[in-house]
């Protein structure tokens, strides 16, 4: 297939990756780690949400810069009015005499360069019944009320309603006044019954919902439903975001049924994504009349086995044209006959999955050859048993020479071979020419060998996804900015060096596992020359995640101990629990507690009694699991 034909589109400075179809380019979903192509303009803000493995969730805005707005090449945006622009409406809030009691969702240090930005929602209980004509014919403006947001992220990946104070001001005193113009909401499951119903919302079609859980699911999306009129004659675009923590916990037997209650009471949906829900769809034993659509264009899915995506492709979602799922159980047998004529209608696909077994060659490549006429294509797999690599030449001839229409593709691609497969060693240069080959230059290969196996990564640049697994010690110094979630794995020792390249290299980091047997060399360096400040300390300011469940000791100690690595966010930790004991000294020692000192769930191997060490050691300490 000529380059030509396709191309990768990504950039480095895109925090999210998008599914542009129709007229929806300002939502954009990515699923268990598994972002599609990203066509949202660069000066759009927008508020990420990384939860657990599944990957990032991406919602615009509405921020917008304070001092200036470029559109179009314009300096700035003109209103209705065409004679102020925003430069107007900064002014306004710094003589407001509501500003005092503002709480902005954006603020910069004296010496922050960046344009400063805040979100509608801030500007509108700021501005709102100001006295100044001027600013209320701008907060009225369509263009900057038909979006609104009511949750804040915090560093933890925790969504939040806004304050109750600023809450009860918007139902009394302002969406009663602009929800004419609101087509898009963004809320927090506790709060949403209180935003529904202060006002009408006539023109209300996109609704982002987080923290959901069976309760919301049961109660509210059934035709009893106070909000009956608005989900089920006006919304077109719903998205679900469950707590998965809180939903696993909590879950009933009626959530299976979150799929059948949204789409029997959401008649004119055409674009549903239901995210971390802990019930996965499971329609391969149901009749073909079951889970019907004929308005339903875009599908974002997490689903039981290869059966359950057949079967949603079987025709009983006849306009389907963007599809992206996530499979995770692909060991299974088809024991139902589907359709299987060619999908033409089928324009943007995404899939993530792991092949157990030989699922690539017999499930995968001929799902994708069905798409013959597919625009976008986004693959997020891993291949764990393997007699050979995958490469460019094998993706050309499997894939890409059946997509002539393909323009856009991402991929990362996992491949787990044992040694005694291999005929010769190749390198990541050999695997590389065979992308040149072809025509394609963005792409890297990483391969490392552990244990009688190799893996060889294969992915398309800039690295596009928010989960990497089983890097060693060499890897390309490239921006994996994107990546939030990282394992690493390796049967020579990590040294320090090589945690401060890590924490480089992943600056947006949240969530890493270390597996290493081998002690660390500078560890025992250190225990002679009794100095732990050799080494410069390696900050992680955004990670919340640690897991040493298969690790040496020199590790555990390379992370809790502050002079080696400094972790301000860290609340989740696995750990060996002896380890833990040796590292902190009995839960005694000054050096590490500081790393400690914010964890909210610790994991460990055993079911002991703690002491009064312990709990002071973890003093936020909310759950205490085993994994034995």
């Amino acid at each position: 297939m000529a380059a030509s034909n396709f191309t990768n589109t990504s950039t480095k400075n895109h925090s999210s990756v998008n599914v542009a179809t129709n007229n929806h380019s300002l939502i954009s979903v990515a699923m268990n780690n598994l972002p599609l192509v990203n066509d949202v303009p660069n000066n759009h803000s927008s508020v990420n949400v990384a939860t657990n493995n599944l990957p990032l969730v991406n919602f615009p805005t509405n921020n917008f810069p304070l001092n200036n707005v470029a559109t179009n090449n314009d300096s700035s945006v003109h209103p209705a009015t065409n004679d102020y622009t925003y430069d107007d409406l900064w002014l306004g809030i710094m003589t407001s005499p509501n500003t005092d009691d503002c709480e902005m969702s954006s603020t910069s240090s004296e010496d922050d360069t960046d344009t400063e930005k805040l979100d509608t929602t801030d500007v509108l209980y700021s501005l709102l019944d100001v006295d100044n004509q001027r600013l209320n014919t701008l907060v009225h403006d369509k263009s900057f009320t038909n979006t609104i947001n009511f949750v804040l992220t915090t560093i933890t990946d925790d969504v939040l309603s806004i304050a109750d104070s600023i809450l009860d001001q918007f139902c009394i005193s302002i969406l009663p006044k602009i929800d004419y113009n609101i087509k898009s909401l963004v809320l927090e499951s506790e709060s949403m019954e209180r935003i529904l119903l202060s006002a009408d919302y006539p023109n209300l079609t996109e609704l982002t919902l987080y923290n959901v859980n069976d309760h919301i699911v049961s109660h509210h999306f059934t035709v009893e439903s106070p909000f009956r009129r608005i989900f089920q004659e006006q919304i077109a675009d719903l998205i679900l975001v469950y707590n998965r923590d809180i939903h696993t916990l909590s879950m009933n037997p009626d959530s299976e049924y979150v799929y059948e209650y949204t789409l029997k009471l959401f008649e004119n949906l055409q674009h549903l994504s239901v995210i971390q829900c802990g019930r996965l769809l499971s329609i391969d034993d149901l009749s073909s009349t079951t889970w019907q659509s004929i308005n339903l264009t875009k599908l974002c899915v997490d689903v039981w086995r290869f059966n359950d995506c057949f079967a949603l492709l079987d025709g009983r979602l006849k306009q389907l044209n963007t599809f992206i799922v996530n499979i995770n159980y692909t060991s299974d047998d088809l024991s139902n006959v589907y359709n299987m004529d060619d999908l033409p209608d089928m324009k943007c696909f995404s899939l993530t999955c792991c092949c157990e077994t030989n699922e690539y060659d017999t499930r995968v490549l001929p799902l994708l050859r069905r798409m013959i006429k597919l625009e976008e294509l986004t693959l997020d797999i891993t291949n764990d048993e393997r007699t050979s690599f995958i490469d460019g030449t094998q993706i050309n001839d499997e894939i890409l020479v059946h997509m002539p229409c393909l323009r856009k593709f991402i991929f990362h691609i996992r491949t787990k071979v044992e040694l005694r497969h291999l005929t010769h060693y190749a390198s990541n240069e050999d695997i590389q020419r065979t992308f040149t080959n072809i025509g394609y230059q963005q792409v890297c290969c990483v391969l490392n060998y552990i244990v009688g196996n190799v893996i060889c990564h294969i992915f398309s640049l800039p690295f596009a996804f928010d989960y990497l697994g089983y890097i060693g010690n060499i890897f390309p110094p490239i921006d994996f900015s994107r990546v939030k979630e990282l394992h690493v794995h390796d049967k020579i020792p990590f040294e320090h060096e090589y945690f401060i390249r890590i924490a480089r290299f992943f600056p947006l980091l949240k969530e890493l596992s270390v597996i290493n047997f081998e002690s660390q060399s500078q560890t025992r360096d250190n225990l002679v020359s009794n100095n732990d400040e050799l080494y410069p300390t390696v900050e992680y300011p955004n990670l919340i995640s640690l897991s040493f469940q298969c690790s040496h000791v020199d590790y555990v100690e390379q992370f809790l101990n502050e002079r080696k690595t400094h972790l301000p966010h860290l609340t989740k930790l696995m750990v060996d629990y002896k380890k833990l004991r040796i590292v902190t000294k009995n839960f005694t020692r000054n050096a590490t507690r500081r790393n400690c000192a914010q964890v909210k769930q610790l994991t460990i191997d055993k079911t002991i009694v703690h002491t009064k060490e312990f709990y002071n050691y973890f003093p936020l300490l909310l759950f205490c699991f085993c994994y034995d």
